[in-house]
């Protein structure tokens, strides 16, 4: 080697030879093509947003004439706009969030969970909670309406996480691990009932149960004490009148009395959903946002999606959602594995979370569950929505960012 080098200096064109130039430097550790974080759940978050900004902006682009908006005097891209700055703000404050280390959410994390659970309270003060439509959930900070119950599910997932990780050698025990989290879940559900607000409690109940059960509560018990839950919420829904009305008229939406009155929203939902049939009616061209399927742009963006994208464009958001939640289990089971209990819950409860309420909110569209108020996360119409889904997705992120960071043998 040394014989060529010196050879090609003699031939004056400062080349090396081939096996010098490949050489491998042992001293020089190889660079790593670990990126610093997930990029594929990036852009499935930013699909999901974008995505539901352009259907959003399609069905509610009428809403300008409606009689409900009067007041407002919206303009036909006003809903289009607010959207629009609510995902920046999410996206800002979710960028906050990311830089914050997970073991300091654990530490605030009980705190946090005192603190919502004071808003929830003051929702229900007159004149610091904001009613709309016979449901008083929201307290005004003139620029945008914070929904207590959206920032609960955020903090029940911290909370229930860290309880997880300090009872984790009592989890075999009934009186010491499970009771106590469905006492503080029970005292939530209480307080969102006087709101009222069924489908934020369920979602709810099974963020916290889920993470429980991940954590390792006994398997007969937890199924036992599930049943007990869904007994208990078989009886909110037959002990109210108006719950049970709505729940019959699901069975049945399309006779004449219910598809006027209580199941209005959802056989107009389903009429969407045929008229899109494979590739649907094309983008802007739905006819029932168009007064006919209320809150098309919350509730039952998905109808306004399978209308005008059909079969096509709801598997596409079926898929993206199935993709998030698998990635935020995989992502909290690599966290567990490097023993990092909390953080890998955490990951897990935020797919839980995601899951559950994409599933509700579908199955409503389709007429699969009863009609319930449950948005569509990243996607439907409304600012507590998706600054806590941007907040939530930042930690799993973050989760996956720490991961990383150990696996290169660095210290968070």
């Amino acid at each position: 080697m040394l014989n060529g080098l010196f050879a090609s200096r003699a031939r004056g064109d400062g080349s090396t030879p081939t096996r010098a130039r490949n050489a491998v430097d042992p001293l020089r550790p190889a660079r790593s093509t670990m990126t610093t974080w997930d990029q594929p759940l990036m852009l499935v978050c930013v699909a999901l947003l974008l995505l539901g900004l352009v259907m959003i902006f399609s069905a509610s682009i009428a809403l300008s004439d409606s009689p409900k908006f009067k007041g407002l005097k919206p303009t036909p891209t006003f809903f289009l706009a607010r959207q629009a700055l609510f995902i920046v703000i999410g996206a800002v404050v979710g960028a906050v969030a990311f830089r914050i280390p997970m073991a300091r959410w654990q530490r605030w994390s009980p705190y946090f969970f005192i603190a919502t659970i004071v808003l929830l309270v003051a929702v229900l003060v007159p004149g610091v909670g904001r009613g709309v439509n016979g449901a008083k959930r929201w307290i005004s900070l003139y620029a945008m309406n914070l929904q207590p119950s959206e920032l609960m599910k955020l903090m029940v997932v911290l909370y229930a996480a860290d309880y997880t990780v300090r009872k984790q050698a009592l989890m075999h025990r009934l009186a010491k691990s499970f009771l106590p989290m469905a006492a503080v879940v029970l005292l939530v559900g209480a307080l969102l009932q006087l709101e009222p607000d069924l489908g934020a409690f369920m979602v709810i109940a099974a963020i916290a149960f889920g993470i429980l059960f991940l954590g390792g509560v006994n398997a007969r018990m937890f199924a036992g004490l599930s049943a007990v839950m869904a007994v208990g919420f078989v009886l909110l829904v037959m002990l109210n009148p108006w719950r049970r009305a709505r729940f019959f008229a699901y069975l049945d939406p399309f006779e004449e009395d219910n598809a006027a009155g209580k199941a209005y929203q959802l056989t107009h939902s389903l009429i969407a959903f045929g008229r899109g049939e494979w590739l649907g009616v094309g983008l802007g061209g739905s006819v029932e946002k168009l007064h006919y399927l209320p809150e098309a742009h919350t509730d039952f963006l998905l109808a306004v999606i399978g209308e005008e994208l059909g079969l096509v464009g709801v598997a596409i958001v079926v898929g993206l959602f199935f993709w998030l939640v698998q990635r935020a289990f995989e992502i909290g089971r690599q966290a567990i594995a490097l023993e990092r209990t909390y953080a890998g819950l955490v990951a897990k409860g935020v797919g839980i979370w995601i899951g559950v309420q994409a599933f509700i909110n579908m199955g409503v569209n389709l007429g699969l569950l009863p009609t319930k108020g449950l948005t569509l996360p990243l996607m439907s119409y409304g600012g507590s929505g998706i600054l806590v889904n941007c907040v939530a997705l930042a930690l799993v992120l973050r989760v996956d960012f720490e991961n990383r960071i150990l696996m290169r043998g660095g210290r968070v």
